[in-house]
């Protein structure tokens, strides 16, 4: 008897559980990165993309909480985040008149409380059903609110849409939220904030059986939950997180339109999230950095720059259709077992062989679009620093036998590339095998 008490004392005593060490670099990581990001990258077109990359991480991990996480492929996301950028920017026109003592530090959780309302509002009927109703119902919500946001100008500001000055009352500490690089910080405080409760709701008991009802409703129903309700305290969760990535978006642009509620929004958030890697929890980071990239730089680039992202989703749903992080995942297992060295050749070979496919595909896309939108201009096109004449066939026969050859190279070294791949998960599973006999 006392030797039974006293090894439960020393039990009670000497036990605890270990820190994940690497999970706290990783969250140290990405504060340093957020907090000297606007230090390296210091000019006022790279801090405004920062922030906006904060706020679309906030939106695609809020979205990626349905599609990932709950297997509801929603096609009005925006509905959320747009809603909760209109009663921000009004709840900020009210604070810079004096009728409603708010700081604008708080403006985006009035984002967030409004997203939660209308995903409380809408969520309950859009979760009775799931898979592709699920998916219509979205889509009908959405074109719904859209048509509204033209209709009811009185909220939504008609076409102009609703702006107002965030600089609101004195400054405290220096901070009057009037230069980008302040409001950068706040955008980065509430984007470290938010990743990190998107990622502890991933860890909750809810959480956990929202991941079990996208696997196997029926056994969750099975075994006494209620699938439905699941998938609708998810949805208002995800709504309150993608209010406050409206808010903040408020805040950034100090302008609302009737497109922060539209398709193409709705669509971004989908196609990002999807690209990054819907899977796995960063996945939706990576998505949203891709995504102002896209439509800031990208878009300026090139007129024609919808039509190549369609083509990336594409060749991403063909061949790595679990985004990106899919592919990180991937690669950093090979490289635990030592075998990554041995691929380098192959992605050589794969990166210039697809480079070849572009830059031929490329320039066939480039003489299209200029022949249907400028030719007013002339026959001539900038492309990669070579001058292409469309109205020339040699150019069309050129480029064609470029995008074929790269294609035909492309598939020979692909194919050579997944036989290297499968001979190494083979060896990597063996050596699981005999690691576990040990």
């Amino acid at each position: 008897m006392r030797s039974s008490l006293s090894s439960a004392m020393t039990t009670s005593h000497y036990s605890f559980k270990p820190y994940n060490i690497g999970r706290w670099i990783t969250w140290g990581l990405f504060a340093l990165v957020l907090l000297f990001a606007p230090t390296v990258f210091d000019s006022n077109l790279s801090i405004t993309m920062l922030a906006q990359m904060g706020i679309a991480i906030i939106a695609c991990l809020s979205y990626n909480m349905l599609l990932g996480q709950g297997g509801m492929l929603s096609f009005g996301h925006a509905v959320y985040t747009g809603l909760g950028s209109y009663v921000a920017i009004h709840a900020l026109l009210k604070a810079s008149e004096g009728v409603m003592a708010l700081p604008v530090s708080l403006i985006p959780l009035v984002g967030g409380v409004a997203g939660l309302f209308f995903a409380l509002l809408f969520g309950y009927v859009t979760t009775k059903k799931a898979g592709t109703t699920f998916a219509m119902i979205t889509l009908g919500m959405a074109e719904l609110v859209f048509a509204m946001s033209l209709m009811f100008s009185e909220f939504f500001g008609g076409e102009a849409g609703i702006s107002a000055d965030r600089v609101v009352g004195d400054s405290v500490m220096g901070i009057s939220y009037g230069p980008g690089v302040q409001v950068y910080y706040l955008i980065a405080v509430y984007t470290f904030v938010s990743v990190a409760l998107m990622f502890a709701f991933t860890r909750t008991p809810l959480g956990r059986i929202l991941n079990a009802v996208r696997d196997n409703p029926e056994r969750v129903e099975f075994i006494g939950y209620n699938t439905q309700m699941v998938r609708y305290l998810a949805f208002i969760i995800a709504g309150f997180f993608a209010g406050i990535s409206g808010g903040l978006a408020a805040i950034q642009f100090e302008i609302v339109t009737a497109e922060v509620v539209g398709p193409i929004r709705s669509g971004g958030y989908l196609l990002f999230t999807f690209l990054g890697g819907a899977t796995f929890f960063f996945g939706p980071i990576i998505g949203g950095i891709l995504m102002v990239l896209a439509f800031v730089l990208f878009s300026e680039i090139t007129k024609a720059w919808l039509l190549y992202l369609g083509l990336i989703f594409l060749f991403m749903v063909m061949y790595a259709p679990g985004g990106i992080a899919s592919l990180i995942m991937m690669n950093l297992r090979v490289a635990a077992f030592g075998r990554l060295r041995e691929l380098w050749v192959s992605y050589l070979a794969l990166t210039v062989t697809a480079l070849v496919v572009l830059v031929g595909a490329g320039a066939i896309i480039e003489m299209i679009y200029h022949l249907q939108l400028s030719t007013a201009m002339g026959d001539t096109v900038q492309f990669l620093g070579v001058t292409l004449h469309a109205l020339e066939a040699s150019n069309w026969v050129g480029a064609a036998l470029v995008a074929l050859t790269g294609m035909g190279l492309f598939e020979i070294t692909r194919r050579a590339f997944m036989k290297q791949w499968g001979d190494i998960q083979t060896d990597i599973e063996k050596e699981i095998k005999r690691r576990e006999t040990q």
